[in-house]
């Protein structure tokens, strides 16, 4: 009995509101529902504490961890998400059709513990806090979508650098190789200009020879 109107409670406060909390025994699961339309986002957060004795609050416990699982209740029950995390996360889904949706979480690597008591009612060893966005694919949850945005405008701007690195590449390369032609071109004038001037040389000194030695059979010196 008790378990139904918390079901119920639940429900309530899912339908009015988009953040709550609840309380589990231990590795136990709870589940409720939700009807959702055809194409709707789900996107929730959750937190999972566990409740300490001496300190009397609920602290993190970075043991634990949250199997969660949604099921299509129209649809034979077949299951959307089945999601191992850890006692801190998230999880996101989308309607494929519109109908009863079971939302289930079991708190895992937890001991039964029995909480404590509040106005003469037991409150379970973990508080269970869950944050829902619910609404049509094209609006997801606008912290979100601002955090898509940033991601796809780091993209953009690494895009945008690394054509700018490409384009100064490929000026490089043709610096490059402009300067090349121009050193080859160089080098060979050079070369063309060495030659020339050892043939100048050459017939110079192959003259003075035969100039001197003419001289010198006039002279009659030789």
């Amino acid at each position: 009995m008790f378990a139904a109107l918390s079901c119920v409670l639940l429900t309530l406060l899912v339908s009015q509101a988009q953040a709550l909390y609840f309380y589990i025994d231990g590795p136990v699961q709870k589940c409720f529902f939700e009807d959702l339309p055809k194409d709707t986002m789900v996107v929730g957060h959750y937190k999972a504490t566990q409740w300490n004795e001496q300190s009397r609050t609920y602290v993190d416990n970075s043991e634990m961890g949250i199997f969660i699982t949604v099921d299509e209740v129209f649809d034979n029950d077949h299951r959307v998400v089945s999601n191992r995390g850890t006692s801190k996360g998230k999880f996101t889904f989308s309607a494929a059709d519109s109908g009863d949706h079971r939302l289930c979480f079991t708190p895992t690597n937890v001991p039964s513990t029995s909480g404590f008591l509040f106005s003469g009612f037991q409150v379970g060893g973990i508080k269970f806090e869950l944050d829902l966005a619910i609404g049509e694919t094209s609006n997801i949850e606008s912290s979100d979508k601002d955090k898509i945005q940033d991601v796809v405008q780091k993209v953009r701007d690494l895009n945008a650098r690394l054509q700018d690195v490409r384009r100064e590449q490929i000026h490089q390369r043709e610096r490059e190789a402009e300067f090349r032609d121009q050193s080859e071109s160089v080098n060979a004038k050079f070369v063309r200009w060495t030659v020339i001037q050892v043939v100048v040389l050459a017939v110079t000194c192959a003259w003075q020879l035969s100039y001197l030695r003419a001289f010198f059979i006039k002279q009659k010196l030789t």
